[in-house]
């Protein structure tokens, strides 16, 4: 099994930077391929970038493309999502999740997160 935890979320204005932090733990946890997902009330739940288990290949949804940037730290057991250039309707819970399979964008993983909150505000 795959366990996941988000951390790096808070309130920023707009315009701002974050950087999240999705730590991944067990067997094999390095070779799992890793989505960033967000979810704002009363929407459902958006792919906003994805990683491959090497690291090879990056997706990104077109509302943060050029703007967020996914990468990963294998001796860390980690992946990252920076967010620059945020906007108000960035705000949401973000959620990493991580599957064998190559999901990429769609919500199909086995393995979720509990999830972080960004908030863009002024």
């Amino acid at each position: 099994q795959l366990q996941l935890a988000e951390s790096g979320g808070g309130m920023v204005q707009p315009g701002g930077s974050l950087v999240l932090s999705c730590a991944t733990s067990g067997y094999l946890s390095e070779h799992y391929n890793i989505g960033w997902f967000r979810q704002a009330p009363g929407k459902e739940r958006e792919g906003v970038a994805y990683i491959s288990g090497s690291g090879e290949s990056t997706k990104y949804a077109d509302s943060v493309k050029g703007r967020f940037t996914v990468s990963k730290d294998n001796a860390q057991n980690t992946v990252y999502l920076r967010m620059n250039n945020l906007k108000p309707e960035d705000t949401a819970v973000y959620y990493c999740a991580g599957d064998m399979l190559e999901y990429e964008l769609e919500p199909d993983y086995d393995y979720w997160g509990r999830g972080t909150q960004v908030t863009v505000s002024s």
